[in-house]
């Protein structure tokens, strides 16, 4: 499965999946103009790499502000993690956020109450 490395715009997150290594990124903001038509790819390069099998995957979410369309594509991307987390694979979900970011810190906690299978870790992040 080919490494998928998207530069962050003003619009759309920084995005690293390097499904070889196990780890995926997303880090940035997020409300692209057709969020379908940016996260659809990525949705589909997960599942594949999901059917091939393989060890544990680590993937950091590291978004300082998304939208509505943004929320339902992570949504999306996060259930077949969940789902093979559920079959046995290790999966870790890191949410980061800033300290004091409660919007975030709320979001990421909403997504977690989906999870049952995948680990679910809120990652507060101090200013340097």
């Amino acid at each position: 499965m080919d490494r998928i490395q998207i530069p962050a715009t003003s619009r759309s997150p920084l995005v690293d999946f390097d499904f070889a290594a196990g780890h995926l990124i997303l880090r940035g903001e997020s409300y692209p103009e057709d969020a379908a038509a940016f996260y659809g790819p990525l949705l589909h390069a997960l599942r594949g790499c999901l059917e091939e099998g393989g060890g544990a995957l680590t993937f950091d979410v590291a978004l300082s502000y998304f939208n509505s369309s943004s929320a339902k594509a992570l949504m999306n991307l996060f259930m077949p993690l969940e789902d093979a987390a559920e079959e046995g694979r290790a999966v870790t979900i890191r949410w980061h956020y800033a300290e004091g970011d409660d919007t975030i810190a709320e979001a990421g906690e909403d997504f977690a109450a989906d999870f049952s299978h995948a680990r679910f870790e809120m990652v507060q992040e101090t200013a340097a």
